[in-house]
């Protein structure tokens, strides 16, 4: 499919869906209208094809825009390798943890609504974490938290949770989408935390926890609250905690490596995204399209607005999308990469043309890039397990980054 092609697809589809699906009001241009090359977006989309011909991803839809205009959208492959149904520009895939990042969107709302306070502790509002214990050393019992866990912590993945896929999750069973969040609490409060609240940056289910307290705050259900104040607003008409019955179509499979070669079905979840689970997941649980998460990665660049609905203050955004951690937290995590209120990876790399970028991916194969300085938003989705067969991600974007003229 050409770059005009793809536009046009996504014009035939935003008229059949009753709504615009381009990140600012369905305005739609050529890639070198917005400094960009067809030619090297082009050669991304070959390499795409070359993957699904490699056998090593079943299918992917990709998308790049820039000054709020979509530049470039295709889609390669299949949704399902039995059925060869082709993958669209509007197949819905499992987004996993960037589902993350719209948690940490509807938590900032309600904190510019003034429900609470960034360094409020979480006990203040779910008794169940005033007693968390944390960790012994050595294997020895564990001992009372040197401080309470606050909201921050929680956003910024200090809170000494740990993940869902960890090993001592995994063997106390915390997480399961067949409980509900009542069953997930008790379960994360009774098993020690992995440290000090504030003292070390590590990945967890504290986003989860988030989504509860969405809930205690609005008084609405999280998947109520998300979809009246964050998805209908931004007409993202595809994205929610379970696969429609009018979505099945569009619905894509997930492959992992065969042990002889090419591609095996996987099923990620023991309650698939086709069934509505009891635990609607801050950190996990969405279902998307690369046009539905364009218009709310394109709200994120415009500094909290979109086609004139304003979700969030710009100085709100511009926090969000900074670096939240300490210098002392950033130096044991390492590395360029800094981590912002918003759920996102942030490039600190002062060397680095892409120094101010933000972004963060998901356990099934998307990912999602802004960058303010290009005003650029790039996004990849497949539905790989592993996420990033062969690097993927780093070739499709190092093209994208090469197109830029």
């Amino acid at each position: 499919m050409t770059v005009a092609r793809a536009a046009c697809v996504l014009v035939t589809l935003a008229v059949a869906a009753g709504t615009a699906a381009s990140p600012q009001d369905g305005v739609r241009a050529t890639p070198e209208s917005a400094g960009l090359s067809s030619a090297r977006l082009n050669d991304a989309t070959m390499l795409l094809r070359q993957f699904v011909a490699d056998g090593k991803i079943a299918g992917a839809v990709a998308g790049v825009a820039r000054h709020g205009k979509l530049v470039y959208l295709e889609a390669v492959g299949v949704q399902d390798l039995d059925t060869r149904a082709p993958m669209t520009a509007r197949s819905v895939f499992r987004i996993y943890s960037m589902t993350k990042s719209i948690t940490a969107v509807a938590v900032m709302m309600l904190q510019q609504e003034g429900k609470f306070r960034l360094e409020d502790p979480v006990a203040k509002y779910i008794p169940e974490f005033r007693n968390v214990q944390v960790i012994g050393a050595s294997g020895g019992p564990a001992r009372a938290a040197s401080r309470e866990m606050t909201i921050q912590d929680l956003l910024l993945h200090t809170s000494g949770l740990s993940h869902r896929t960890s090993e001592l999750y995994q063997s106390e069973r915390v997480r399961s989408r067949a409980e509900p969040m009542s069953a997930f609490l008790a379960n994360v409060v009774r098993v020690p935390l992995m440290e000090d609240p504030g003292t070390r940056y590590r990945y967890s289910e504290g986003t989860t926890v988030l989504g509860r307290l969405v809930e205690i705050w609005s008084g609405m259900p999280f998947d109520e609250f998300l979809s009246a104040r964050i998805f209908k607003p931004l007409l993202m008409i595809d994205t929610g905690f379970v696969v429609r019955p009018d979505q099945l179509s569009r619905w894509t499979a997930a492959y992992a490596p065969a042990p002889g070669g090419g591609l095996v079905k996987t099923e990620t979840e023991a309650v698939p995204f086709t069934t509505r689970p009891a635990l609607l997941e801050g950190a996990v649980g969405l279902v998307s399209t690369v046009p539905d998460y364009f218009r709310f990665a394109q709200m994120l660049l415009n500094k909290g607005e979109l086609d004139g609905v304003r979700l969030l203050e710009r100085a709100a955004v511009e926090k969000m999308t900074a670096n939240g951690l300490s210098d002392e937290i950033q130096k044991l995590r390492g590395g360029s990469m800094g981590w912002g209120l918003a759920n996102v990876n942030v490039q600190l790399d002062p060397s680095s043309p892409l120094r101010g970028e933000y972004g963060w991916d998901g356990t099934a194969g998307t990912i999602f890039w802004v960058d303010p300085a290009r005003e650029m938003v790039t996004l990849l989705m497949t539905q790989s397990v592993p996420a990033n067969p062969d690097g993927i991600r780093q070739k499709f974007k190092a093209l994208v980054q090469q197109s830029v003229q």
